[in-house]
């Protein structure tokens, strides 16, 4: 289910953008970011619909995945 990131409180969407950031300990590119530029770059992602926030009610599990239209 596609949950609107405008429905999210501000801290509950601080939370879902960290936590996926975090999820895999994986960096990114030649150059470590901090945390905080991770997450405006998602937050740019969300607000230029190339990410959506998606509950997984199974799993019962948040996540940011790709848009299909991008």
């Amino acid at each position: 289910m596609i949950i609107p990131w405008t429905s999210l409180s501000e801290d509950a969407l601080r939370g879902v953008i960290e936590e996926f950031i975090t999820r895999e300990g994986t960096e990114y590119g030649l150059v470590e970011q901090e945390l905080s530029v991770k997450v405006d770059q998602i937050r740019l992602q969300l607000r230029e619909d190339l990410v959506r926030v998606v509950y997984d009610a199974e799993n019962n599990s948040v996540s940011l995945v790709a848009s299909a239209d991008s």
